[in-house]
């Protein structure tokens, strides 16, 4: 077992050192600051590796479908666990299990369908140029309903270990049951809601297929959430085993991977200091 649990403890550390070696060439060259991080021309052909772009839409995107996603799994967790009857709940679960377990290309099919029309007629409406409906805000929707399962599964496991006596002790005192339910369970299992969050943001980050598909693959920074982008995952699945030949361009997709894995561990170092402040002002 403690076998087991030193694997899982080396695994980050050694993806981690297994990017830099393979992004070294590019880290160790002048200008990583200035001309790669937060450089905005990606040009391979002539030597320019500006990750900027790919930064920026990896986070709008991710952002966008955390606004989209939060709302509507907290919703729906607290009416399947406290107000829907046993039949509804049974058959909500298992629809919930369904569509955690549809491949993600099967959700980009879906956005290409469905979404990207819908988004170019709101965009064609809100006087947008050449609004094709590829864009950073169809990669967000979609996004979020990838994510929807994932996050709201966890979300109804919290609200169904809460003891039932705290229900019944809120009733008494005469608060109404939404009363309760807010003022009462949510701030109960606060810590465990944000945690649920921050690991549908960390799946939501690195979330490829579907993204690619339906975000249109321009490398731009996005002026409006209608404009097409790039993230960093896209950026990977798109390019890597091509054009190899070209000086430091392995370097600079491994540098992108290595820069994906840090935004993400950073997250989640955020996030946990955020759950451990709370918990200590409830204790």
């Amino acid at each position: 077992m403690l076998f087991a649990l030193l694997i899982i403890i080396i695994l980050p550390f050694a993806i981690g050192a297994s990017l830099l070696y393979k992004s070294w060439p590019i880290v160790s060259a002048p200008g990583l600051f200035g001309d790669v991080l937060f450089g905005s021309d990606w040009m391979p052909m002539q030597g320019k590796f500006g990750l900027w772009p790919f930064i920026v839409n990896s986070i709008i995107i991710t952002l966008t479908g955390l606004v989209l996603m939060i709302p509507v799994c907290l919703a729906a967790a607290i009416y399947i666990t406290q107000f829907a009857p046993l039949w509804v709940k049974r058959m909500l679960r298992t629809v919930i299990d369904i569509l955690a377990g549809i491949p993600s290309v099967i959700f980009g099919l879906w956005g290409i369908i469905t979404i990207v029309p819908l988004i170019s007629e709101w965009a064609t409406g809100a006087g947008a140029e050449n609004a094709t409906g590829y864009s950073v805000f169809a990669a967000g929707v979609v996004i979020a309903v990838a994510t929807i399962p994932f996050v709201l599964n966890m979300l109804i496991e919290l609200f169904e270990a809460v003891s039932m006596e705290l229900m019944e002790i809120g009733l008494s005192m005469g608060a109404s049951k939404w009363q309760t339910i807010r003022d009462i369970i949510i701030k109960k299992i606060k810590h465990g809601i944000i945690a649920s969050f921050t690991l549908g943001v960390s799946k939501a980050f690195g979330e490829t297929i579907a993204v690619l598909m339906v975000v249109g693959n321009i490398v731009q920074i996005p002026k409006s959430v209608f404009d097409a982008g790039y993230p960093l995952p896209a950026l990977l699945a798109n390019n890597y085993g091509e054009m190899m030949s070209i000086p430091k361009y392995d370097s600079a997709l491994m540098l992108s991977a290595l820069i994906l894995l840090i935004i993400v561990i950073l997250f989640n170092y955020f996030a946990h200091k955020v759950i451990g402040h709370y918990h200590l002002k409830s204790s």
